[in-house]
């Protein structure tokens, strides 16, 4: 019996109505960029210091020497978090003593920013921080203000959709170029064949070839070819990524394989403001490597084993942010180019995790994989900038932490199942012939509802 891509083999990898839907997946993803990355601006924390009130009636001596010195990355700066303490300036100004002359500042007492605080206008005009965070809500330990975060950019993670309907829509080339899906585009024909609604899927394949100009057959599925679909209907459930322990290692070494992934990406963009330099330009740096990334994932994906791209990439990234925190400090321009070769390897390697993981599951459970897969990159993105926020007490400890995280995972991917060159599985026993199984003796009951019970002999579980 003929499988999808045999179905629609006539229709061609790359015409008109091919182009049109990559076109739409390619513009829907374009506002998710700004959303994703707006937090670096939004949630930014300008420098600061205490205020002190006018009320305070302070001389313009006292006034500028109102703030004690701290020292921070090597530099003697005003405190953030402490002032002195206001009713003894306020004391010495009123009977004409100068600061440093007749008074030794180091023996002020000093308290919290009982007032607030004043906020630098640079490099942000307003942020989150300065217009809403105040003293209620901004947190100084020890003396150091920590680096407020947002917890995640939701708008992003409300906008992404995952990757799988190009993989159900096309062959096995064209899904290389697909990204995400928008209600706009037709349902996909081989999730309809997997249900059962073969109507529908041939209605949507017949469009598909009157847009690209191809006559379809007079028959695309025959009697005998529905009838057999129909044997080997079945319905798939979320519990279904975990039924048997074979499966159940897959998924959950990809579960994290996102999650970990994501945090390194994330926290790799969302800590551009911290490195050297000018805000603007090093997050147009951070931005414009992805289009590299990209396109070394595709050539990647089309030549490459997944395990070894992926893991190669992971290794990459990883290992050159672990680098970071042996550049000496006075090479800030060596710091900012190993950060963005991280971000070069771990973007690629993210790209290519939507591919992948597609090509790994069958067609009945492949939108719900891939959907719980990058349900679980959203809780690495909402992590990440607490990565970041541990860059007040070190600001090498982010790069270690995200930078041992990536090698971990890119040695957890060397175990997972190849899928190159292998068509896409349409049920669980062709998803378990894939290399990379052992064979071994299992029976599988897909849904509970149905409790279809395939016989799965001689099939094979993960290394």
């Amino acid at each position: 019996m003929r499988d999808y891509d045999d179905i629609i083999d006539f229709l061609g990898e790359w015409g008109p109505f091919q182009r049109l839907i990559f076109f739409l997946l390619s513009a829907s993803i374009i506002p998710n960029g700004f959303n994703g990355m707006s937090a670096v601006f939004l949630a930014g924390t300008p420098e600061h210091r205490c205020r002190v009130p006018a009320s305070a009636n302070l001389s313009s001596e006292w006034l500028n020497n109102s703030i004690p010195l701290e020292e921070r990355d090597g530099r003697q700066v005003l405190s953030r978090c402490r002032r002195y303490r206001l009713e003894a300036l306020a004391h010495f100004s009123a009977t004409n003593l100068e600061p440093g002359r007749d008074v030794n500042l180091s023996q002020v007492e000093q308290e919290k920013c009982l007032d607030g605080w004043e906020y630098s206008r640079e490099p942000y005009l307003s942020t989150i921080v300065s217009e809403v965070w105040q003293k209620e809500h901004f947190i100084c330990n020890h003396g150091r203000a920590d680096r407020f975060q947002l917890p995640a950019d939701l708008l992003n993670q409300l906008g992404n959709v995952h990757h799988a309907f190009c993989y159900s829509w096309h062959g096995a080339d064209f899904k290389l170029r697909c990204g995400l899906h928008i209600r706009l585009i037709p349902e996909s024909p081989r999730w309809l064949i997997s249900q059962g609604r073969f109507e529908e899927a041939e209605i949507i394949i017949r469009k598909a070839a009157k847009k690209n100009g191809i006559p379809a057959p007079a028959i695309l599925l025959d009697p005998v070819e529905i009838q057999d679909l129909k044997a080997k209907q079945q319905q798939g459930v979320l519990l279904d990524l975990f039924r048997t322990q074979n499966i159940a290692t897959i998924t959950v070494m990809s579960l994290l394989l996102w999650m970990f992934t994501s945090i390194g990406y994330f926290g790799l963009s969302l800590s551009t403001p911290n490195l050297h330099g000018n805000v603007y330009l090093n997050c147009f740096l951070s931005a414009v490597i992805e289009v590299p990334a990209y396109v070394i994932a595709w050539l990647l994906l089309r030549t490459l084993p997944r395990r070894y791209s992926i893991s190669g990439t992971l290794f990459l990234g990883g290992g050159v942010i672990l680098f970071i925190q042996l550049v000496p400090p006075t090479l800030h321009l060596l710091s900012v180019i190993l950060v963005m070769l991280g971000k070069f390897g771990i973007t690629s390697a993210f790209s290519m995790l939507y591919v992948y993981t597609a090509e790994l599951y069958p067609t009945i459970v492949r939108n719900m994989a891939v959907g719980a897969t990058s349900m679980s990159s959203r809780v690495g993105s909402i992590i990440a900038p607490y990565f970041v926020f541990l860059g007040a007490y070190d600001r090498f400890l982010p790069y270690i932490l995200m930078g041992s995280l990536t090698v971990l995972i890119g040695i957890l991917t060397l175990f997972l199942p190849e899928s190159y060159g292998n068509p896409l599985p349409e049920t669980f026993e062709e998803m378990l012939r894939v290399k990379g199984f052992r064979k071994t003796k299992h029976t599988y009951k897909i849904g509970s509802s149905k409790q279809n019970e395939l016989n799965t002999n001689n099939l094979r579980t993960s290394l």
